[in-house]
């Protein structure tokens, strides 16, 4: 096999017997945010296997078995094949065929006719994670549809990667990643490059092998670790990372800051700083250092319940080792004070002297540069138009130029109040928001009921397409799209190999609608030619187009460098320093202090928990926490039955110690109610040893493809939906974060007497089920 692999190293494409073999990447839909290389194995027009391209230095040839199974998800018979229009009442599951033409002819009236009656900004654009719609639905919000109103999918606080991309930006002037030799075309191996193994990754609430989350591979944590990497882990659950960790914290959910800022008083308190990178590179140290004073590891240890000495190692062990590097995750975002806790994290790298050293955490860039991302065509609207975006009254989402997304909160009080102006139209890519982003379904669900005109373009009907949309677009997979993808290195081409029924990519549907409309911000003809242009004109320093990507070079990485601060390369004046006011990293947050922001890491409990609301958690007596990642799923997708990740992931499940289930009389593989005072839910019951006794973990996502698809089913979406329990509209003071994370509920065994379903139809103002 070897020998094989070899043969053809350099290849683009080959014939092996019947079968065309093409060398790519795949860029989710269906999938994650990773950008692995594979080889794509067809014939007779359809794809029939999928392999881990060994010549990619991103995955080395290996692949997850999201990848592994895209055949299944291509071929799937749920897959719609045309474009369809609602022929009965919402909800109901009844469509009508039209073609391509017929469906941009009904857009095209409906956003003519709100451009007449109210204003564009009463269009409202929304993507999930993953398929390559991170600059396509931005630039059809703003170029096409003249809207500031882009967002993500109805996810509270915009508590997805952006809690932390605001406080890396505002401390930093750049982002952040923990260094594990990603960047260099040789990894590990490359000569005459300064890259060290890190001597300590700290897995900060991320399970990086099963997530594989932020672009970050979490197979590299695993290759450095049979490199001689030590890890420390931050998980409630002991993963398998943190079974294989030096010092494991097992943490109260939600009270993430709480921890780092009790480490950041043992690393300053016991001299354990960088003195020559704080005093040189740093603004604020003193007021850090004061701060973290009254955040002992005992005061912190109370909150989280981590033993005091515990924490103590933990902050030894990371400041000690030289490199370090600190890998996080999702449940940073996931609380109100996300924002606050990013701040505490950054300054740990920051005052280790950790920052962009080999086997630190790196500034990273786009590969040459390129930026077109949320804010990809947000400077085609005037002035006076971007001040209207919902949520504006945000400094981080209006004037820092941190995010160009509008507030999803906002938006769905906006559909609600018609304050501060109705919103009549909804665009919805690639997002499933009733099965999975939004935070209070039921609240969405009745929200969203009311809005005028719904398009949902995606892979299969979902329960939020059946719900609400009159016009469902079909979405190319991976395998089915010509484009360019760069999230940090390398920029990759993505090669179209087969075409299934009438699917379209996102850039193609983007661009036929956009030329009907804003034609001037269209002057590409197809979807090459949109890749070709950003190719040309955003991504500088990269000499080639769309044929030289995909059909030459497939991926390609820029030169890096290391302590870039000392050598002039972060800031426009090409001064030695940070890209931040002071020119330094910026523990002390200047712009924060301008918007009246506490301008130093901080922490505060929760609404809803043990301490914040003892009367509720008297009623609801577990700390309530959800969102982990499984290797078969990524968020609401691969629930189809026929797929080989729901054979090996049939079921809902939650998780709870093996005490507090016999205290329950609860057994493994029960199905079980999970409630509190907002709903509840179903879900069948992992016992998990490691968890705390006072902790529940639940999964996200969940649908079931083989139910009856219209109300009040709707693919029984709200039967085992946690999302029924939490909170919208709930955030941080900067509108960043959310609490997913944390929350209460008592748990109990599912029975004849109280199994009724929970149909949509049912869903009651509070946000619970009618009994």
């Amino acid at each position: 096999m070897e020998d094989y692999y070899e043969s053809h190293k350099g290849q683009v494409e080959w014939q092996d017997g019947d079968y065309t073999v093409t060398r790519t990447t795949v860029w989710s839909g269906p999938g994650c945010h990773d950008g692995c290389g594979v080889l794509y194995y067809t014939k007779d027009g359809k794809l029939e296997k999928v392999e881990g391209d060994p010549d990619c230095a991103y995955n080395q040839g290996t692949l997850c078995m999201r990848c592994l199974e895209m055949p299944e998800a291509v071929n799937n018979p749920r897959r719609p094949t045309r474009p369809l229009k609602r022929v009965g009442e919402r909800g109901e599951n009844k469509w009508e065929g039209i073609t391509w033409d017929e469906a941009y002819d009904i857009i095209e009236a409906k956003v003519r006719s709100i451009w007449d009656e109210y204003a564009p900004e009463s269009i409202a654009c929304m993507i999930g994670t993953g398929r390559a719609n991170c600059w396509q639905v931005p630039y059809l919000c703003y170029s096409a549809f003249g809207s500031p109103n882009f967002c993500l999918g109805f996810l509270s606080g915009e508590s997805c990667f952006q809690p932390r991309s605001a406080a890396m930006a505002s401390m930093n002037g750049d982002f952040l990643i923990a260094d594990c030799s990603q960047q260099f075309e040789k990894r590990y191996d490359t000569e005459n490059t300064e890259w060290r193994v890190p001597e300590i990754i700290v897995n900060w609430g991320c399970n990086a092998v099963a997530s594989n989350s932020d672009n970050f591979y979490g197979g590299w944590i695993v290759d450095c670790m049979q490199r001689g990497t030590k890890l420390i882990t931050v998980d409630p659950s002991l993963t398998w990372l943190a079974a294989r960790s030096e010092v494991w914290l097992r943490l109260r959910p939600g009270t993430d800051g709480a921890l780092a800022l009790a480490m950041l008083n043992v690393i300053i308190e016991e001299d354990l700083w960088d003195h020559d990178f704080v005093e040189n590179w740093c603004y604020g140290f003193d007021e850090l250092a004061e701060r973290v004073k009254e955040w002992t590891p005992e005061r912190s240890a109370e909150i989280c319940w981590v033993e005091a000495d515990t924490i103590r190692a933990a902050a030894r062990r990371y400041a000690e080792a030289k490199p370090a590097a600190i890998q996080w995750g999702l449940p940073i975002d996931q609380a109100v004070m996300g924002i606050p806790t990013a701040q505490a994290i950054n300054a740990l790298w920051a005052i280790t002297g950790n920052t962009d050293v080999p086997g630190g955490n790196i500034i990273i860039r786009n590969a040459f540069d390129q930026n077109v991302s949320y804010n990809y065509g947000y400077n085609n609207l005037p002035a006076e138009v971007q001040a209207k975006r919902i949520g504006a009254e945000y400094p981080l989402m209006s004037k820092a130029g941190f995010s160009s997304t509008a507030h999803s909160d906002s938006i769905l009080q906006a559909i609600e109040t018609g304050e501060p102006y109705p919103i009549r139209m909804l665009w919805l890519t690639s997002t499933n928001p009733i099965a999975n982003m939004a935070s209070d379904a039921p609240r969405v669900f009745r929200a969203v009921k009311t809005v005028d005109f719904v398009i949902v373009n995606d892979l299969f009907l979902t329960p939020t397409a059946v719900a609400f949309a009159d016009i469902f677009l079909p979405a190319a997979m991976s395998p089915e799209r010509d484009m360019q993808r760069v999230w940090w290195v390398p920029l990759r081409g993505m090669k179209k190999v087969v075409q299934y029924a009438e699917a379209k990519s996102d850039d193609t549907v983007v661009t036929e609608l956009g030329k009907r409309l804003h034609p001037e911000n269209f002057p590409w003809d197809d979807d090459k030619g949109w890749t070709d242009n950003i190719l040309r004109t955003e991504t500088p320093g990269y000499d080639g187009g769309y044929d030289d990507l995909c059909n030459r070079d497939v991926w390609v990485y820029p030169d890096f460098e290391y302590r870039k601060y000392e050598k002039g390369l972060l800031r426009p004046d090409g001064q030695p320093g940070f890209n931040t006011p002071t020119g330094r990293v910026e523990l002390y947050n200047s712009v924060f202090s301008l918007w009246g922001y506490d301008p130093l890491p901080d922490w505060a409990e929760p609404s809803c928990s043990p301490y914040a609301s003892p009367e509720l958690y008297e009623e609801y007596p577990f700390v309530l926490t959800t969102g982990a990642r499984s290797f078969e799923f990524f968020h609401s997708e691969h629930r189809q039955p026929e797929l080989t990740s729901r054979e090996l992931h049939p079921d809902p499940l939650f998780e709870m110690s093996a005490k507090s289930a016999a205290e329950l009389g609860l057994h493994e593989g029960d199905w079980c109610w999970l409630e509190n005072q907002r709903g509840r839910c179903r879900q069948k019951l992992h016992v998990n040893p490691s968890l705390d006794d006072r902790v529940v973990r639940a999964e996200h996502g969940w649908w079931f493809p083989e139910r009856e698809a219209a109300e009040p089913s709707l693919y029984g979406v709200f039967d085992s939906n946690i999302n029924n329990l939490l909170p919208q509209c709930e955030n941080g003071v900067t509108g960043y974060g959310a609490p997913y994370k944390n929350q209460l509920c008592k748990v109990y065994l599912c029975t004849e007497e109280n199994s009724e379903t929970l149909p949509s139809l049912h869903v009651t103002k509070m946000g619970g089920y009618s009994k």
